[in-house]
């Protein structure tokens, strides 16, 4: 039976930076800016708990200023930690909120750290008969674990919590008994905390000592034992180990109390959950909370949503005719009642009457502006079937049109609306127009411009942040639209088809979706404009989108053929590796299992003397630990090559062939406009963008992208060094901009001054020094990481980086004063005008910042490189309108095209002359044109 006195003792700030770091890559940023990863994260942690576990005690414990009791006797200790990131100082205001709200008591001591506080609470409360779980991810708690006081570690990449008892620690720490732990880290010490530890004990030596003398103390008294340099180290080094000791264990007398009453979980203030889970706009967590505690509906406040079901209304504003919407649609009303005036009512309606699709096409064309949304059999925008499109011109009104499975009869009734999307006087609005657009083309419809796309437009407003409509709507609207997975339920074979749920629902989930979206355009639009990225929405993104949309259904032709022959070749060449790997391991193991890997590398082969571990205690072998043992030992060639091979084979040689389109035979990627954050395209299903082409094997991919028949061949025009010219251009570094003005290769131009040597002397390892330097500086190359990329020595690399900014001074200047405009404003921008902001560049903490520092320099350079290619597409596209030939592809800085052969010796120039024009700076822009019978030829 479940003790029922269960206390759950939660360890703040580990939880806190935790949760900070679990979001470092895509930090969650409110509408406002707000960084609220840490109390995310925190918060999910403690709801995790709450949810899983039903605690009947619980608290959360905060250190509160420095820990006296340990800095007194060793200053120090924990002096090596970072600033706290800025992000987790705000975060603990909220923090301690949410707490209150939740009637969790906060708890600490000064002049002690959590860990004492927790340690004391934990032994206090077994003596009172509680089972005593420790939350947290920090394994120096493993010294408290008794039977009835264990670690609880939140879950991680997707799995469970673990809880660790007594069996749990002794095995992880390969000790005997958990207090043991203590000796364990008095020995090895901890970098963490700054606690010395004796010196030349490590992991292994510490746990090899612990099984052989039991503690620190019986170690320290038989030293004779020990052999070598190891000896003499422990020996002159006793007070620090025992000091060391100390330091680490955590105090169990604390002076505090554990007052039973007060850590009784109870139901929480609902108001102030809503408040600050509103401020922080938590919406999802909000829901989650309230359906947990059983809070009911009327507690919850939305200011757009009725109270009750959403409501037609049996007048209509639409016409003024007399007749009601049922007898002018032919349709059924959800509900024939008014709705009480002082509660919004919604107007949605579904349309299946020739008449009354004849009389709403009347009305959209009488608008300036209409949103539009399309309802689908699936996701794939090439093969998927309309169910039915909604449209919205009013904000709390639209209108739909369902459709049966017969295509011919769907294809039919949409093109009785070709001239509202054929309409160059209307405005059409959408979220992820692109996808809609293609749809609509299956059914011969032109969706003409203008556009506007509510997903595009926030990317621009705030490009690190989320851009899915149901989030913006809760953010910008505060409002939760239904969510599809409720319709249909959850991915797999059990879920259902948008087209089985009945019309009403349809028709609810179709035009609140056209409703909303043309409410987002509404606050999206002045929003543009204040944030100065509206004449880059306008000119250069939605003209884009239609150049999008054209060369994704165009697609590439594939040679399916050639990739099933260069996959039989390639898996000879793995089966080859595998044998050889087999050889120089002298035993057969699975090459393909990190853990048989790990044990071949560090335990037959001792690698090396401290192999690196991952959380689940096995070996390290990813690629970039392999990359440092390259010296070791030739097996570790052997797998990196097996592994880029399969790599090869799997990603790009055997899955390409599998998304060749049934209708069409070509392969249709999809280019994601609202992706990276500098600007730049992405693709997807499949990836182009990313097919290796350093190696041989690699190139051979690219040899399977062919032209559309023997009349065409394919043509890459490729911008040469842009990132280089545009950073010379904006810097107005005039040594630079000189030689390319004066067409010179800018790497030798480079060597030739860095290292005062002629430029007709320069040697290829100087002019590839030159080189790395020149691409280095766009991303703030260190000394040191210059030295790793050349081969030369720190000090060589330092002077290397200062010969460049004295002959480069504009250079130097600029990326300061990107610095300094970041610092001040919070962003950065593109020669265009395109903002990235940087939440972190007055971060506390170096590390952090510095990587914000970097961003101000490269975010600008890229994104204008990105700009620079958009407009060319879009100029380009306009140029091929005439013509056969498409363009297909857009891939980091260069453009493939299908070139009819009759057309060939006119586009050539034309497209060369048209991308080096497409905006004008004081630098020449260049670009390589290249024609062949496959990618890799035209390239």
């Amino acid at each position: 039976m479940k003790n029922d006195k269960r206390l759950f003792l939660l360890d703040a700030y580990a939880l806190i930076f935790r949760g900070y770091y679990a979001f470092i890559k895509n930090p969650r940023i409110t509408s406002t800016g707000l960084n609220t990863s840490a109390v995310m994260g925190f918060t999910n942690s403690l709801l995790d708990v709450i949810k899983k576990e039903k605690p009947s005690h619980l608290a959360v414990v905060f250190d509160v200023g420095k820990s006296t009791v340990r800095t007194e006797e060793y200053p120090e200790y924990k002096a090596n930690r970072d600033e706290t990131p800025d992000a987790i100082k705000i975060a603990v205001p909220y923090i301690k909120e949410i707490l209150t709200g939740f009637g969790i008591p906060i708890l600490f001591s000064e002049g002690y750290e959590a860990d004492d506080v927790i340690g004391t609470l934990a032994v206090k409360a077994e003596k009172k008969g509680y089972t005593t779980f420790m939350v947290t991810p920090d394994k120096d708690f493993a010294q408290l674990v008794t039977e009835n006081i264990k670690i609880y570690k939140p879950a991680a990449k997707g799995g469970g919590p673990e809880i660790w008892g007594i069996e749990e620690v002794n095995k992880n720490f390969e000790i005997n008994h958990p207090k043991q732990v203590i000796d364990y880290l008095g020995m090895m010490g901890d970098s963490v905390d700054n606690i010395p530890g004796l010196p030349g004990v490590g992991k292994k030596t510490a746990q090899k000592f612990i099984q052989e003398y039991g503690s620190l103390e019986n170690l320290l008294k038989n030293t004779h034992q020990i052999k070598g340099v190891l000896r003499e180290k422990i020996e002159q080094n006793k007070d620090l180990g025992l000091l060391s000791k100390k330091l680490a264990t955590i105090i169990t007398d604390v002076p505090i109390e554990l007052d039973e009453d007060s850590l009784v979980l109870e139901k929480p203030n609902w108001g102030k959950i809503e408040s600050i889970f509103a401020e922080l706009e938590f919406r999802t967590l909000l829901k989650s909370v309230q359906q947990f505690f059983g809070f009911n509906d009327e507690n919850k406040t939305n200011n757009y949503q009725n109270t009750d079901s959403k409501s037609t209304v049996t007048q209509t504003n639409l016409f003024d005719q007399n007749e009601t919407i049922e007898n002018e649609f032919g349709l059924t009303n959800f509900n024939e009642e008014k709705k009480d005036i002082t509660k919004i009512s919604t107007f949605y309606q579904s349309i299946s009457d020739p008449i009354g699709r004849k009389i709403l096409l009347k009305k959209l064309l009488e608008q300036k502006e209409v949103c539009f949304d399309t309802e689908t059999t699936g996701l794939d925008d090439m093969t998927s079937q309309l169910v039915g499109i909604s449209f919205s011109y009013e904000k709390n009104k639209g209108y739909y049109i369902p459709f049966s499975d017969n295509f011919e009869e769907t294809k039919s009734i949409v093109n009785e609306f070709s001239p509202f999307f054929e309409n160059k006087n209307i405005l059409k609005i959408g979220h992820n127009l692109k996808y809609d657009i293609k749809i609509l083309n299956q059914y011969k419809i032109k969706v003409t411009e203008p556009l506007f796309d509510t997903m595009v437009a926030h990317y621009l407003i705030n490009p690190d942040a989320r851009h899915g409509m149901d989030y913006l709507s809760e953010i910008y609207l505060n409002y939760s639209p239904i969510s599809m997975e409720s319709l249909i339920g959850k991915k797999g074979k059990n879920q259902e088809n948008f087209r089985s749920i009945p019309l009403e629902t349809q028709t609810q989930y179709a035009v609140e979706d056209a409703d909303i979206t043309l409410q987002l355009k509404s606050v999206f639009e002045p929003l543009l404009k204040e944030k100065k990225v509206d004449k880059i929405f306008y000119e250069i993104e939605m003209p884009l989108l239609s150049v999008l949309v054209s060369m994704e259904l165009e697609g590439i032709n594939l040679d399916s053929q050639m990739l099933n022959d260069y996959s039989k070749k390639l898996e000879i060449e793995i089966r080859q590796l595998e044998g050889k790997i087999y050889e120089e391991a002298t035993e057969n193991f699975n090459i393909n299992s990190p853990k048989q890997l790990g044990i071949i590398l560090f335990e037959k082969l001792k690698l090396i003397d401290k192999p690196k571990k991952t959380k689940t205690g096995q070996y390290a072998t990813s690629e970039e630990i392999l990359s440092t043992l390259k010296d070791k030992h030739k097996i570790i060639s052997s797998l990196l090559e097996y592994r880029q091979l399969q790599k090869l084979k799997s990603t790009y040689v055997d899955a390409l062939p599998l998304e060749i389109n049934k209708n069409t035979h070509r392969v249709h990627t999809v280019f994601g406009q609202t992706v990276a954050a500098t600007g730049r395209l992405s693709s997807i299903k499949p990836n182009l963008q990313n097919i290796p082409i350093r190696t041989i094997q690699g190139q051979e991919v690219r040899k399977a992208f062919v032209p559309k028949n023997e009349n065409y061949q394919l043509l890459s025009a490729d911008y040469s060094q842009i990132e280089l010219r545009l950073i010379a251009a904006m810097s107005n570094e005039n040594n630079m901009i000189e030689s390319f003005q004066n067409g010179q290769d800018i790497h030798a131009s480079t060597a030739s001054k860095v290292f005062r040597v002629p430029i007709d002397q320069i040697t290829r390892e100087q002019r590839s020094q030159a080189k790395t330097i020149n691409f280095g500086i766009i991303y703030g190359v260190s000394a040191f990481g210059l030295s790793q990329q050349t081969g030369l020595s720190r000090s060589e690399s330092k002077e290397l980086i200062d010969a460049y900014y004295q002959n480069y001074p504009a250079l130097r200047d600029f990326i300061s004063k990107q610095v300094e405009f970041a610092t001040h404003h919070g962003y950065v921008e593109t020669l265009f005008g395109r903002r990235r902001y940087l939440q972190d560049i007055h971060s506390g903490n170096a590390v952090v910042r510095s990587h914000a520092e970097r961003n101000a320099v490269n975010a600008p350079i890229q994104g204008s490189a990105a700009d620079v290619i958009k407009i060319a597409m879009i100029k380009t596209q306009e140029l091929l309108k005439p013509y056969q030939s498409k363009m297909l592809l857009q891939v980091h800085d260069e453009l493939v095209f299908d070139i009819h052969e009759d057309e060939l010796e006119a586009l050539k120039p034309l497209i060369k002359s048209t991308m080096e024009k497409a905006v004008k700076i004081c630098v020449p822009l260049v670009v390589d044109i290249g024609i062949g019978r496959n990618w890799l030829e035209a390239h």
